[in-house]
């Protein structure tokens, strides 16, 4: 039977504190490893409930499991070896279900990260009783073929999830997935978040940093549009490449990624000599970038783009934001005309038009920015996140445990007699 947890300072039935929820992340791949948008989405998860008194783990596979366990300020990071990783999703061996198993029986509360087959099979092989939740991040958009050979799994994996969360309201309303195969009792929508670090007194030189993209005391005062985060192909990054000669700015594309010599080529082709490719960027070359621009560009055109982190990053930083209308949730977080502006995705005219708006009317610049901040505050905050899965986590463990609770009753009456 499950134990209930409670959070710090509150009192268990015997009158004193029990111990802090445990909750585990399961995730294909993971911090130390190369970053994504996802990783991050988990890290911000972990960070902002562990101020709320939760612990977490995150069980993830990785090509080169060295060290085994790495401890992060978020998380302890358990990983095992990635044996294969076709379509990128990676496969693990029998010793990766060895070890689930042994971080399963330490969790109140698994929290799973979709899409990742192989944790399906984990939690098919695993304690099927034991509270789960899972983030619905995105559609399987690309490998369709593949995605119909596995619907029946991903079907078999909703159906044992205590709560599905949707990143978004609008992913919620326009997934066809989670429509036709989630009740709708049992799915929630928890927009990302990101703990404030826009606050924060600067630590570094920021034109000292952005000297390295040609951005130095010469063009301080030069408008810079910045497009951040993998270069992938649903990015839309050749369609900002086709907009950017309309475009009298700077672009600053920063980030690495499989795209990044197809989109070098398009950019000579296209004669985009405003287009500065930074590379992957440090921390402290992110934050400069993000105070130096005048706005930040999505132009994904799938919905692989499930939400945009990187626009909650921006808005945080008070700037406006350009993103495409894909039916998901970038626009969600860049509200159209409050927030920044939305185009139809693969359009360059109305694209290169957006940017020429925010750079002609800087007043109109500077009061989406502020709006944006606010939308931060109020629905992208670290503070937000952490309450929302709180109170989720506590209310399916409870729900879980009061369940088993009348079904051990169950039986014992039935031994009676």
């Amino acid at each position: 039977m499950l134990t209930p947890a409670f959070p710090h300072g509150r009192a268990g039935a015997g009158g004193t504190a029990a111990r802090p929820l445990r909750v585990l992340h399961i995730y294909r791949t993971y911090f130390p490893d190369p970053p994504g948008g996802l990783q991050e989405a988990i890290r911000q998860i972990a960070l902002s409930c562990s101020e709320r008194g939760i612990e977490s783990r995150i069980f993830t596979l990785s090509p080169t499991p060295d060290p085994k366990v790495v401890s992060l300020p978020e998380a302890q990071v358990v990983r095992t070896r990635s044996w294969a990783a076709p379509a990128s999703c990676d496969l693990g061996g029998p010793h990766s279900l060895l070890r689930f198993r042994a971080l399963e029986r330490w969790a109140d509360v698994l929290h799973f990260h979709f899409p990742w087959p192989f944790g399906d099979v984990l939690r098919m092989l695993g304690r099927r009783n034991k509270p789960a939740v899972m983030t619905y991040h995105s559609d399987i958009v690309r490998q369709r073929y593949l995605g119909m050979l596995y619907r029946p799994l991903m079907r078999r994996m909703l159906d044992s999830m205590d709560a599905v969360v949707a990143t978004s309201p609008t992913y919620a309303r326009t997934s066809p997935v989670l429509g036709a195969m989630v009740k709708k009792g049992l799915l929630h929508a928890i927009p990302l978040g990101i703990g404030d670090y826009a606050s924060a007194t600067p630590t570094s030189n920021d034109a000292a940093l952005l000297a390295r993209f040609g951005l130095d005391d010469d063009c301080a005062g030069a408008p810079v549009f910045l497009a951040l985060g993998v270069l992938r192909y649903y990015k839309g990054l050749h369609t900002l490449i086709e907009a950017a000669r309309d475009v009298p700015a700077r672009i600053v594309i920063a980030g690495s990624g499989p795209e990044m010599e197809r989109l070098r080529a398009l950019a000579v082709q296209h004669h985009a000599e405003r287009v500065v490719f930074a590379g992957q960027v440090s921390d402290a070359e992110k934050i400069a970038l993000l105070r130096r621009c005048r706005a930040l560009v999505l132009p994904s055109q799938l919905r692989s783009e499930a939400f945009g982190m990187v626009l909650v990053e921006a808005a945080m930083f008070g700037k406006p934001m350009v993103c495409c209308e894909i039916g998901s949730g970038t626009s969600f977080v860049n509200e159209h005309g409050v927030t920044g502006l939305v185009v139809p995705p693969e359009a360059p005219v109305e694209l290169a038009a957006a940017l020429r708006q925010l750079l002609a009317d800087s007043a109109l610049a500077a009061r989406m920015g502020e709006a944006a901040r606010e939308r931060y505050l109020r629905l992208f905050s670290g503070t937000a996140l952490g309450k929302a899965y709180d109170d989720l986590y506590r209310k399916v463990a409870q729900t879980r445990y009061v369940a088993h609770r009348f079904t051990d009753e169950e039986r014992g009456a039935e031994g009676a007699c």
